[in-house]
């Protein structure tokens, strides 16, 4: 009888490791799209000087296909919007520069704006989220500083 109940324990400790290890993993992948995500989407932000309009929207909506990000039930942070595809969170601040940088870029006085951009890593763990009360996990960046038109 001894035995049969210190294999059954030892069953018990050698499957906890392997769903440890799994989460572990679905983590990390997940992670990891979320981030070459942000990534992306900041260098298309770039790329379109910081306006995304169509063109880049669709760039961004096919790069997240190809890698099968697609995060359900995202709600944004602060006041952080969504953009129309539900794939990213974006909001624009203003930087006032009044110092000349080596190019002289920003030079007089122009208004300069930046984005703010958050995607979700798309993992529900119901313990988790019960517990804790964790809904999201999110991964943020800034783009470049771009100079107003006006």
């Amino acid at each position: 009888m001894r035995d049969a109940i210190g294999g059954s324990f030892v069953l018990v400790i050698i499957v906890f490791f392997i769903v440890l290890v799994s989460a572990y993993l679905a983590f990390n992948v997940n992670y990891m799209k979320a981030f070459r995500m942000k990534d992306k989407i900041i260098s298309y932000y770039e790329e379109y000087n910081g306006e995304c309009k169509s063109e880049c929207s669709n760039k961004i909506k096919s790069y997240a296909d190809s890698i099968g990000y697609a995060p359900d039930s995202f709600k944004c942070s602060n006041d952080l919007k969504m953009d129309e595809k539900g794939l990213y969170c974006f909001k624009q601040f203003s930087r006032q520069n009044n110092v000349a940088d080596a190019d002289d870029v920003y030079s007089d006085n122009k208004q300069a704006y930046y984005y703010k951009i958050e995607t979700k890593i798309n993992i529900e763990i119901p313990i988790v989220d019960n517990l804790l009360g964790i809904k999201a996990f999110k991964i943020s960046g800034d783009t470049k500083t771009f100079q107003s038109k006006y």
